[in-house]
């Protein structure tokens, strides 16, 4: 018996934002990852006990740019992201999907 309160989110997702390998997909995409991305270093911070002031001390920015960068409003470089990643004494790692 199929439940007519289930939805494919990969149907809705077409919907909103096109099909997979169209521009407005990539756009969400990108955008999806950026969010991710800027919830893992706040997440990361906090596990870490760091305020925003004490983390932009460490890499010399400003409370304001971590700000942005926790809320998605810019994305740091790569560059930046490691020293980010680093002052939180975390480390990435590349493995196998």
């Amino acid at each position: 018996m199929k439940n007519k309160n289930l939805t494919d989110i990969s149907a809705e997702l077409d919907k909103l934002y096109g099909a997979p390998g169209t521009a407005q997909r990539a756009k969400f995409d990108e955008d999806a990852w950026n969010f991710y991305s800027s919830q893992i270093l706040q997440d990361a911070r906090k596990e870490a006990g760091v305020t925003q002031q004490e983390l932009a001390e460490k890499i010399h920015a400003t409370k304001s740019y971590i700000s942005r960068v926790e809320h998605g409003i810019i994305i740091p470089s790569v560059g930046t992201f490691y020293r980010i990643i680093n002052a939180l004494g975390k480390k990435v790692d590349i493995v196998p999907a």
